[in-house]
C-alpha cells in the first residue's frame, strides 16, 4: 500500500472512530424532515441550494460537448463530494429538508461529473494518438 492510500485510510478510520462516540450526531426528529411546514427560511434555502447545486452543471455539459476530460479537476470534485455528504448529514441533524435534498442532488451531479471524467480519461488513454491529433 503506498503512502497516499495509507494516509487516506488513517483519516477515514480516525474520522469514523471520532464519529462513533458522538451520540448527538444522530438525528432525533427525522420524521419531521418530510412533514414539517415550510418556513420562510426553508424557501430561501431552496433557492440558495438550487444555485449552489447546479453551479457545476455548465462544466459537466462542457466536458460532455468536448468529449474530453480536459479542464476537470478530480481532486476538487472529490473534496466537494465529501463536503456535500457532510452537509446532507448536517441537514439531517438540524432537520432541514432543503439542506438535505440539495446536497443529495449535488452529490448526484458531482458523481455524474466524476463518472464522465473517468470515462473520457479511459477513452483518452486508450487512444492517445487520436487525442494528440485533435480527433
Amino acid at each position: 500500500m503506498n503512502r497516499s492510500k495509507k494516509v487516506r485510510l488513517l483519516v477515514v478510520l480516525s474520522s469514523l472512530i471520532a464519529l462513533s462516540g458522538c451520540r448527538n450526531l444522530i438525528p432525533h426528529d427525522a420524521p419531521s424532515l418530510l412533514f414539517s411546514g415550510f418556513r420562510q427560511s426553508d424557501i430561501l434555502g431552496i433557492v440558495a441550494g438550487f444555485g449552489t447545486t447546479f453551479a457545476a452543471v455548465p462544466d459537466l455539459l462542457a466536458m460532455l460537448r468536448r468529449r474530453s476530460s480536459e479542464g476537470m479537476n478530480p481532486r476538487m470534485a472529490a473534496i466537494i463530494g465529501i463536503f456535500q455528504i457532510i452537509w446532507a448529514y448536517y441537514g439531517l441533524l438540524i432537520v432541514s429538508l432543503p439542506v438535505v435534498l440539495w446536497n443529495l442532488v449535488g452529490v448526484l451531479v458531482n458523481a455524474l461529473s466524476v463518472g464522465a471524467y473517468l470515462y473520457f480519461l479511459r477513452k483518452e488513454a486508450a487512444s492517445p494518438a487520436q487525442v494528440a491529433g485533435g480527433k
